[in-house]
C-alpha cells in the first residue's frame, strides 16, 4: 500500500508541476512537443495535436519538451520556438512549474481545511507534581477558556501564549464542572530546543493535554485565506531549513529522497486523509522552492540565466550554460547521493525518522 500511496504522491507532484510549464509554454505561443510524466523509456503514448502525451518508465520526475528548447534543435517557426521568446515569456514558462506546485498544496490545503482537522482541545489531563500549574490550584479536567484576556480555542494556541511568556504573570480563565474561575500562574523559564535544534527560552506551568479533540471545519471562502496563510508559513520555513543547514545549526541528516518520501506516503495515509494530503501538500511546497534556488539545471538557476540575459540584452554563451549545468548535476547527483545515504540509513535504524 505504501508503494500504491507513494505513486500518487508522485504523480500528482509531477502532472501539476509539468502541467504548470505546459499551460504556461501554450499561453506563450510556444509549440510543445512532448509532455512526458517519468522520465526514460515510453510506456504509453498517445499523440493529440501537435503534442504527445507519455508515461514513461521512470516515475521520479517529469518533463515538458519545447519545440526550439535545446541546444542543436533545427528552428524553422521562430515564432513558436521557446529559444526565440522575449526573456519576460522564458522566465513565465520557467517559473509556472514551481508556482504550480505551490498552488497545488493551496488547492490540498483548501480540501483539508473545507473537510475539517482534528483540534487538540485545551482541557487538562495531567498536571506535574510541584509545578506552577499545581501550587496555583489547577486541576485535571480544568479546560482553559481565556488568558489574560485572549479567548484560547484549542491547545496549540495556549502552549503557544504560556512558551512567549516566561516569567510573566498570566491570569488564566478556566471552566471546572460549570464554575469560571481565574488564577494567577507565572510560567518557568526553561530551556529547550526550536524546531532547528537551537537553545531557546520557553515559558512552561507543568501541563499535559487531556486526549480530547474536536472537528473544526471552514467554509470555502475562509479556507481560501487560511490555505494560502499556511503555504506561506511552510515556504518560508523551507526557506529558513536551507539556510539552516548552509549555517550547519540543522544536520544534513534531515534530508531525504525517494525512499524516505514512500515510507512517510504510506504511514501518513493509513492515519487518514487528512494526514495524507497535508503530508502531500508539504511535499509539494518543498518541490516548489527548491526548484527555484538558482542552482544550473534546476528552474531557478534556467530563471537566474534569464534574467542575466535582460540585463546583458543577449543570451549566455552555449558553453557557459553548458559548463554551469554540468556543475548542477554533479551537485545535484551529490545531494541525491546523501539523500540515498539518509534514506538507507533510517532503513537500518528507523529511530533515525524524522
Amino acid at each position: 500500500m505504501s508503494l500504491i500511496y507513494a505513486v500518487i504522491l508522485f504523480g500528482f507532484l509531477i502532472f501539476i508541476h509539468e502541467l504548470g510549464h505546459f499551460l504556461a509554454a501554450k499561453l506563450s505561443g510556444v509549440r510543445v512537443l512532448k509532455f512526458s510524466i517519468g522520465f526514460g523509456p515510453k510506456i504509453l503514448g498517445k499523440k493529440i495535436g501537435e503534442t504527445e502525451y507519455l508515461l514513461s518508465a521512470v516515475p521520479l520526475g517529469g518533463y515538458v519538451k519545447m519545440y526550439g528548447e535545446e541546444v542543436g534543435d533545427e528552428i524553422i517557426d521562430e515564432k513558436r520556438s521557446f529559444k526565440h521568446q522575449p526573456v519576460y515569456k522564458k522566465i513565465f514558462i520557467v517559473l509556472a512549474g514551481p508556482l504550480f506546485n505551490i498552488f497545488g498544496a493551496v488547492l490540498l490545503f483548501w480540501v483539508i481545511f473545507v473537510h475539517g482537522v482534528p483540534v487538540l482541545k485545551p482541557i487538562i489531563g495531567e498536571i506535574i507534581e510541584n509545578s506552577p500549574a499545581k501550587i496555583a490550584g489547577l486541576e485535571k479536567g480544568d479546560r482553559i477558556i481565556e488568558l489574560d484576556s485572549q479567548k484560547i480555542n484549542n491547545w496549540f494556541d495556549m502552549a503557544q501564549f504560556i512558551q512567549q511568556n516566561p516569567n510573566k504573570e498570566l491570569i488564566f480563565k478556566i471552566e471546572r464542572k460549570g464554575e469560571i474561575l481565574n488564577l494567577k500562574i507565572t510560567p518557568q523559564a526553561k530551556e529547550a530546543k526550536n524546531l532547528f535544534g537551537e537553545k531557546v527560552v520557553v515559558g512552561q506551568i507543568g501541563i499535559k493535554p487531556a486526549d480530547e479533540f474536536y472537528i473544526k471545519k471552514e467554509d470555502p471562502i475562509t479556507a481560501v485565506t487560511k490555505s494560502f496563510q499556511k503555504c506561506y508559513e511552510i515556504v518560508e520555513l523551507t526557506y529558513l531549513t536551507i539556510v539552516k543547514i548552509f549555517q550547519r545549526v540543522v544536520s544534513t541528516d534531515v534530508i531525504g529522497g525517494p525512499i524516505l518520501i514512500f515510507q512517510a506516503a504510506g504511514k501518513t495515509a493509513e492515519q487518514g486523509l487528512v494526514s495524507f494530503l497535508s503530508f502531500a501538500a508539504i511535499i509539494s511546497i518543498n518541490l516548489g522552492v527548491l526548484n527555484l534556488l538558482p542552482i544550473p539545471v534546476l528552474d531557478g538557476g534556467h530563471i537566474l540565466f534569464f534574467m542575466i540575459e535582460g540585463i546583458r540584452r543577449k543570451p549566455l554563451s552555449e558553453k557557459f550554460v553548458a559548463v554551469a549545468q554540468k556543475i548542477g548535476i554533479a551537485f545535484l547527483i551529490a545531494l541525491m547521493m546523501l539523500a540515498f545515504y539518509n534514506d538507507i540509513i533510517r532503513l537500518l535504524n528507523p529511530s533515525k525518522m524524522p
